[in-house]
């Protein structure tokens, strides 16, 4: 079985687990009711609607 002959250096490490942040950053897309940017398959926080329909009544001014 291979075994290192040497340490990975600290800089090659976090370069390494630096990535793993980028892949958690949620997609967005716009909402075509508001065209705010949204998560998609969820609610739009700035209108309330899904699908076409109104699922949450948002209050402006908030």
């Amino acid at each position: 079985m291979g075994v290192p002959k040497r340490k990975p250096s600290r800089s090659r490490q976090r370069q390494r687990r630096a990535y793993n942040s980028v892949l958690a950053l949620p997609q967005l897309s716009t909402c075509p009711q508001c065209a705010a940017p949204a998560i998609p398959h969820r609610v739009c926080p700035a209108c309330g609607f899904y699908k076409g329909r109104q699922v949450l009544t948002v209050t402006a001014g908030a």
